[in-house]
């Protein structure tokens, strides 16, 4: 029997999914700011590239710990390494969709200013957090 062939179970996962996207989106606030904040020291010494790959995977480990905490309850140690394991692909979707905006500013913006670079990572960074919750949801944490 699949999820979706049960109403009582399909129902449930919709009412856990609603409690838990406050606390998604607060780490993910919080995560993004880490990360912008990281991205921007980085920036100082290193190219967007390298920037964005170092802050991003900083914040990455971060907000899979948070989100396994506090979105899905999860306390111990038991699964943690294979949590950030499997919140590493969230964090290679990220990458790439950063990664991806960062070239594209490249070529239709050269020698972008900081705050434009900024905010092509704020857009990418939106549409790979949809990603994350999807994954973190049906995946790393199903049945949460």
């Amino acid at each position: 029997m699949n999820i979706t062939d049960d109403p009582a179970r399909s129902a449930e996962t919709g009412r856990a999914a609603r409690r838990q996207l406050p606390s998604f989106l607060v780490i993910g606030v919080l995560s993004t700011l880490f990360y912008l904040l990281l991205f921007v020291a980085a920036r100082g010494f290193t190219g967007a590239q390298a920037a964005n790959l170092i802050a991003l995977a900083v914040s990455a480990v971060a907000n899979t710990a948070a989100n396994r905490r506090f979105t899905f309850g999860v306390t111990g140690s038991e699964g943690a390494l294979r949590h950030q394991l499997q919140g590493a692909v969230a964090f290679l979707i990220g990458l790439g969709l950063s990664s991806g905006a960062l070239a594209l500013l490249d070529l239709a913006v050269p020698n972008a200013s900081r705050p434009v670079e900024v905010a092509g990572l704020v857009v990418a960074n939106g549409l790979a957090t949809v990603v994350r919750f999807v994954l973190l949801k049906v995946w790393v944490f199903r049945g949460r």
